[in-house]
């Protein structure tokens, strides 16, 4: 490789999918640093596997937007998880569901935009946004925990799929909740007010 003298030069890879099925979800990405005219090369290349732990049911067949309220889902353990990972949960009236936009399209991910494609909202980063065309395709819902039977939960208020896959669970604590008066911009309460109903 040939450095380009009195510059540096920085490739960055992103985090990207390259393989998936309903056991594991394998993200990779790579970095490198050239240097001139000293001629420093750095290369550094990490990869994080994810596997499902548990998945979606419901009758939501389709990623689209608003009228979740009424949408009752399942989250039934993955084969590999002991029923045990849901004992004592109960106890909590609400939980962290952290899943994996599997139906995302990479070809669609951005990283800034107006929300919802709609100009009257502001031109706004993907990290002040919840949209799923994301760099790592992660979603993120605090759900109300309905009902325990075995390796089944039922929650409420949880916007996600049929068939999608959950990477963790965790229950929500007053100790972990906010400190202070949470603020948002106005733009996001009009776009939000259908979206659980």
């Amino acid at each position: 490789m040939n450095a380009v003298s009195a510059k540096y030069c920085f490739q960055c890879v992103l985090p990207k999918v390259y393989a998936y099925d309903t056991n594991i979800v394998s993200l990779r990405y790579s970095v490198q640093l050239v240097l001139s005219p000293i001629h420093i090369f750095y290369f550094c290349t990490m990869q994080i596997t994810l596997s499902p732990i548990a998945f979606v049911k419901n009758t939501r067949t389709e990623p689209t937007d608003d009228f979740w309220g009424s949408i009752i889902s399942e989250i039934e353990l993955a084969e590999n998880i002991p029923t045990e990972a849901f004992n004592s949960i109960e106890g909590f009236s609400h939980l962290e569901i952290i899943f994996y936009f599997d139906k995302a399209n990479p070809a669609d991910l951005v990283f800034a935009g107006h929300p919802r494609g709609n100009k009257s909202y502001p031109y706004t980063g993907i990290f002040a946004q919840r949209k799923k065309d994301r760099p790592n395709s992660i979603g993120l819902c605090t759900a109300q925990l309905v009902e325990h039977k075995g390796r089944i939960i039922t929650v409420l208020n949880l916007d996600a799929i049929d068939g999608t896959p959950v990477l963790d669970i965790k229950p929500v604590m007053r100790e972990f909740e906010p400190k202070g008066d949470i603020t948002q911009p106005a733009w996001v309460s009009d776009l939000m007010k259908e979206y659980w109903r």
